[in-house]
Protein backbone atom coordinates (compact mmCIF):
# COMPACT_ATOMS: atom_id res chain seq x y z
CA UNK A 1 0.00 0.00 0.00
CA UNK A 2 1.41 3.35 -0.74
CA UNK A 3 1.85 5.87 1.77
CA UNK A 4 -1.12 8.42 1.24
CA UNK A 5 -0.89 11.81 -0.24
CA UNK A 6 -1.76 15.29 1.51
CA UNK A 7 -2.31 17.63 -0.94
CA UNK A 8 -1.74 21.35 -0.21
CA UNK A 9 -3.87 24.49 -1.42
CA UNK A 10 -3.34 27.90 -0.54
CA UNK A 11 -6.34 29.76 0.05
CA UNK A 12 -5.50 33.45 -0.42
CA UNK A 13 -6.86 35.69 2.78
CA UNK A 14 -7.83 32.55 4.17
CA UNK A 15 -5.20 30.02 5.36
CA UNK A 16 -4.26 26.82 3.29
CA UNK A 17 -6.41 24.01 2.89
CA UNK A 18 -4.59 19.92 3.22
CA UNK A 19 -7.13 17.36 1.23
CA UNK A 20 -6.50 13.45 2.09
CA UNK A 21 -7.86 10.51 0.73
CA UNK A 22 -7.86 7.74 2.69
CA UNK A 23 -7.10 4.10 2.06
CA UNK A 24 -11.16 3.41 2.12
CA UNK A 25 -11.28 6.08 -0.28
CA UNK A 26 -13.07 8.57 1.42
CA UNK A 27 -12.11 12.33 1.58
CA UNK A 28 -10.98 14.62 4.43
CA UNK A 29 -9.92 18.01 4.90
CA UNK A 30 -8.45 20.39 7.44
CA UNK A 31 -8.26 24.12 6.52
CA UNK A 32 -5.81 25.94 8.67
CA UNK A 33 -7.13 29.38 9.20
CA UNK A 34 -4.32 32.37 9.47
CA UNK A 35 -5.80 33.52 13.18
CA UNK A 36 -4.73 29.72 14.16
CA UNK A 37 -8.03 28.02 14.05
CA UNK A 38 -8.81 24.72 12.11
CA UNK A 39 -11.76 23.08 10.22
CA UNK A 40 -11.80 19.50 9.75
CA UNK A 41 -14.05 18.29 7.17
CA UNK A 42 -15.35 15.20 6.42
CA UNK A 43 -16.75 14.53 2.78
CA UNK A 44 -19.91 11.80 1.84
CA UNK A 45 -18.53 8.05 0.49
CA UNK A 46 -21.13 8.38 -2.22
CA UNK A 47 -19.73 11.97 -3.02
CA UNK A 48 -16.53 13.01 -2.24
CA UNK A 49 -17.44 16.84 -3.31
CA UNK A 50 -19.92 16.85 -0.90
CA UNK A 51 -18.53 17.73 2.79
CA UNK A 52 -21.27 15.89 5.77
CA UNK A 53 -19.33 17.16 8.58
CA UNK A 54 -17.55 20.36 9.21
CA UNK A 55 -15.92 20.67 12.68
CA UNK A 56 -14.20 24.67 13.60
CA UNK A 57 -11.51 24.01 16.38
CA UNK A 58 -9.64 26.41 18.16
CA UNK A 59 -5.53 26.26 17.98
CA UNK A 60 -5.69 24.88 21.39
CA UNK A 61 -8.45 21.96 20.48
CA UNK A 62 -6.10 21.35 17.32
CA UNK A 63 -3.29 21.03 19.61
CA UNK A 64 -5.26 18.49 21.41
CA UNK A 65 -6.28 16.74 18.61
CA UNK A 66 -2.81 16.05 16.95
CA UNK A 67 -1.81 15.07 19.90
CA UNK A 68 -4.47 12.37 20.74
CA UNK A 69 -3.50 11.60 17.17
CA UNK A 70 -0.07 10.43 17.36
CA UNK A 71 1.34 7.42 18.46
CA UNK A 72 3.17 8.83 21.24
CA UNK A 73 0.48 10.56 22.75
CA UNK A 74 1.21 9.40 26.56
CA UNK A 75 3.71 12.66 26.76
CA UNK A 76 2.70 15.98 26.02
CA UNK A 77 5.73 17.10 26.29
CA UNK A 78 7.43 14.38 23.72
CA UNK A 79 8.52 15.99 20.46
CA UNK A 80 9.76 12.84 18.18
CA UNK A 81 10.01 9.02 18.30
CA UNK A 82 11.42 6.83 15.23
CA UNK A 83 11.59 2.85 15.02
CA UNK A 84 15.00 3.28 16.64
CA UNK A 85 13.33 3.12 20.11
CA UNK A 86 14.58 7.23 20.70
CA UNK A 87 12.45 9.78 21.89
CA UNK A 88 13.30 13.51 21.75
CA UNK A 89 11.65 15.77 24.39
CA UNK A 90 10.83 19.14 27.07
CA UNK A 91 11.86 19.03 30.10
CA UNK A 92 11.79 22.06 32.21
CA UNK A 93 13.75 23.12 35.03
CA UNK A 94 11.65 24.75 37.55
CA UNK A 95 13.08 27.94 39.44
CA UNK A 96 12.80 26.12 42.84
CA UNK A 97 14.84 23.12 40.80
CA UNK A 98 18.45 22.07 43.42
CA UNK A 99 19.81 22.83 39.31
CA UNK A 100 18.65 26.47 39.06
CA UNK A 101 22.21 28.33 38.68
CA UNK A 102 24.33 25.17 38.67
CA UNK A 103 25.81 23.45 35.27
CA UNK A 104 24.67 20.70 33.40
CA UNK A 105 28.02 18.84 33.87
CA UNK A 106 26.94 18.76 37.64
CA UNK A 107 23.62 16.46 36.91
CA UNK A 108 25.46 13.88 35.55
CA UNK A 109 22.28 12.91 33.30
CA UNK A 110 24.66 11.55 30.52
CA UNK A 111 26.30 9.48 32.30
CA UNK A 112 23.80 8.10 34.55
CA UNK A 113 21.00 7.61 32.02
CA UNK A 114 22.41 7.61 28.81
CA UNK A 115 19.89 10.55 27.33
CA UNK A 116 21.82 13.30 25.92
CA UNK A 117 20.50 17.43 26.39
CA UNK A 118 20.96 18.44 22.37
CA UNK A 119 19.69 22.33 23.12
CA UNK A 120 18.23 24.39 25.68
CA UNK A 121 16.01 26.60 25.40
CA UNK A 122 15.78 30.15 27.29
CA UNK A 123 12.99 33.09 26.69
CA UNK A 124 13.59 33.21 22.95
CA UNK A 125 16.59 32.08 22.16
CA UNK A 126 18.01 28.48 21.43
CA UNK A 127 21.23 26.96 22.64
CA UNK A 128 22.27 24.28 20.46
CA UNK A 129 24.45 21.18 22.20
CA UNK A 130 25.06 22.63 25.66
CA UNK A 131 28.68 21.72 26.64
CA UNK A 132 28.77 20.14 30.57
CA UNK A 133 30.15 23.91 31.80
CA UNK A 134 26.70 25.63 30.43
CA UNK A 135 24.87 26.98 33.38
CA UNK A 136 21.21 25.93 33.92
CA UNK A 137 18.57 28.69 34.99
CA UNK A 138 15.32 28.27 36.13
CA UNK A 139 12.19 28.36 33.07
CA UNK A 140 15.01 26.37 30.94
CA UNK A 141 13.78 23.77 28.91
CA UNK A 142 16.09 21.31 27.75
CA UNK A 143 15.78 18.92 24.48
CA UNK A 144 16.68 15.58 25.52
CA UNK A 145 16.97 12.43 23.77
CA UNK A 146 17.51 9.13 24.49
CA UNK A 147 15.60 6.23 24.80
CA UNK A 148 11.81 6.25 26.39
CA UNK A 149 13.50 5.29 30.00
CA UNK A 150 17.18 7.22 29.86
CA UNK A 151 14.53 10.48 29.00
CA UNK A 152 12.08 9.46 31.88
CA UNK A 153 15.32 8.93 33.79
CA UNK A 154 16.48 12.45 33.44
CA UNK A 155 13.08 13.69 34.00
CA UNK A 156 13.53 12.56 37.77
CA UNK A 157 17.01 13.66 37.93
CA UNK A 158 15.61 17.16 36.91
CA UNK A 159 13.03 16.83 39.52
CA UNK A 160 10.33 16.68 37.03
CA UNK A 161 7.13 14.63 38.32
Amino acid sequence: MSAPRLRATPLPGIGVQYDLETREHRHLSVVAHRDGTRTVNVYRADDPDSCAQSLRLTGSEAGSLIDALKPSHHSPSLLYTTDLGLVAERIEVAATSRWNGRVLGDTRMRTETGASVVAVLRRAEAIPSPAPDFRLAGGDTLIVVGTREGVDAAATILGRE
